[in-house]
């Protein structure tokens, strides 16, 4: 059911009472991804004139800068703009985003998400309704479209999903590709950590503001989808990404203060490798080589440098 909005009878109808949102979408190098993506945010239920969608292209080198001039030459609402940045990550995407944004939520996705035609009008209602989150944020339901590899199937795919239930609640955290932010939230605690690559990138922004006194709101209405085509799931790239991934779990942790053992780890690569080849499992074989990832990470971080300092305090003296 679509939503409505105080002040107003009609959810076509343009008040007051209906904020100006900013959609900003951050990409690299996937335009038949990020084509589809802007197909769905440019027909949302939302007042058009009500949105617009900031595309934030991080040194893309294939035909995504030509797709964002076509879309953005449409003459109807909602306006789409362009950022060009050269490779400098998620967060330092979400940050331009930020800056260039007019309207106040500023919504991030992915550019691989399909949002349905009433998903703008859920996280509108969510602002409105309350106040005092400085982030909110839905579900992330997940679409293949491809085959994946052989599971047993007491793992979960573990490819971006989010579920916390059909109640809306304050929760720790939602995830960057459906969520929303108040401008006067990145006031207070300043902005996304441009230092965070891959894991934990919203997380670790969510983790200050909620320190701060800050609120994260978790709306179910306001769900969209997470999409994996036949190339997300071929195997080589999911441990690939994986591997990415565990040592990306461990720069985060460092940044929050977390400690790692590394014999932990290892005993769970062991357990998940054994899994793998007691049920010929793929998904024991993906966690073996998160595992692997955060492994590298925690031995990078031991091993000196020629002056006999540590990497990071290395990079710390050079500036």
């Amino acid at each position: 059911m679509s939503p409505t909005y105080p002040g107003r009878p009609d959810p076509a109808g343009v008040t007051e009472r209906v904020p100006f949102v900013s959609i900003v979408v951050p990409t690299r190098n996937r335009a038949p991804l990020l084509a589809d993506c802007l197909r769905s945010l440019t027909a949302q239920s939302y007042p058009a004139a009500r949105y617009e969608v900031i595309v934030v292209d991080d040194g893309s080198t294939d035909g995504t800068g030509e797709l964002i001039r076509e879309f953005a030459e449409r003459r109807e609402p909602p306006s789409i703009r362009c950022i060009k940045q050269n490779a400098l990550g998620l967060n330092a995407a979400r940050n331009a985003g930020l800056q260039a944004a007019l309207g106040d939520p500023v919504v991030f996705v992915d550019d691989d998400v399909d949002a349905p035609a009433h998903w703008l009008n859920a996280l509108a209602e969510g602002s409105l309704k309350y106040p005092e989150a400085g982030c909110l944020g839905g579900p992330i339901r997940l679409r293949l479209e491809g085959k994946t590899p052989r599971f047993c199937g007491s793992e979960p795919l573990g490819e971006t999903e989010l579920d916390h239930g059909e109640e809306e609640a304050p929760i720790r955290a939602v995830w960057g590709a459906n969520m929303a932010v108040r401008k006067a939230a990145v006031r207070q605690v300043g902005p996304f950590n441009e230092d965070l690559k891959l894991y934990g990138d919203e997380e670790e922004w969510e983790m200050r503001l909620t320190a701060s006194g800050g609120c994260v709101m978790y709306l179910p209405e306001a769900w969209l989808w997470h999409r994996r085509i036949q190339d997300d799931l071929r195997l080589r790239r999911m441990l690939r990404a994986r591997l990415r991934r565990g040592r990306g779990h461990i720069r985060f942790g460092r940044t929050v203060g977390q400690d790692f053992q590394l014999r932990a780890e290892l005993l769970e690569l062991l357990a998940a490798l054994a899994h793998t080849l007691r049920h010929w499992c793929a998904g024991g074989l993906l966690h073996a080589s998160l595992r692997c990832g955060r492994i590298l990470e925690l031995l990078a971080d031991r091993r000196p440098s020629r002056l006999g300092a540590r990497p990071d305090e290395e990079r710390e003296r050079n500036g």
